[in-house]
């Protein structure tokens, strides 16, 4: 005696909503590009402008021309006032991070990871809890260097505190540790 087993039914797909947006659908899976050469890459970045280029990022390629063309015409027309070692430090180290954030945008395309127009080595914006170091350091940067140019004070009484820097960074380093080490006990 054979016991026969009632097919289980399968359920119809559902009809697709008049009201679905073409816009709300997920975005495809990014495709590896086993064209973008992450040696190449290197190379034309040390051009600027030339390896952001190549990968697409056609806005950082004009920021890093726009950026390296600024710090020659400081340094061409003294109007570092005393910074020229600091500039053509910054300057040197720049040119060497554009050839190497080509390299590593063009690794990313390469294993077919989302790269945004930005995209960079250290990452600008992480979570919605994540302080941003970055853009916050650029504005007091400008500041500190507008003040000097308008003699409001003297940039050599300001340098000597550079090692508070250190600290501040040490101290936001240090919170990063204890914020994400608490997060990790919360979850368990």
């Amino acid at each position: 005696m054979q016991q026969t087993v009632p097919p289980i039914p399968i359920p119809a797909a559902a009809p697709e909503s008049p009201y679905t947006s073409p816009y709300t659908a997920p975005l495809p899976p990014p495709v590896a590009n086993q064209d973008a050469s992450p040696g190449l890459a290197f190379i034309l970045g040390l051009i600027p402008g030339v390896g952001a280029i190549y990968n697409g990022q056609y806005a950082k390629g004009l920021v890093h021309v726009i950026i390296i063309g600024l710090t020659i015409s400081i340094l061409s027309n003294n109007a570092a006032r005393g910074f020229e070692p600091l500039l053509g430090l910054l300057l040197a180290g720049f040119w060497f991070y554009m050839a190497f954030e080509a390299y590593h945008t063009a690794r990313r395309r390469q294993q077919g990871l989302i790269v945004d127009e930005f995209s960079s080595l250290f990452p600008m914006r992480g979570g919605a809890n994540k302080f941003p170091v970055a853009p916050i350091l650029l504005i007091v940067l400008g500041v500190i260097f507008l003040l000097n140019n308008l003699d409001f004070f003297e940039m050599e009484r300001v340098i000597r505190y550079w090692p508070v820097l250190l600290i501040l960074l040490g101290v936001y380093m240090l919170y990063l540790r204890m914020s994400s080490s608490s997060e990790k006990e919360g979850a368990q």
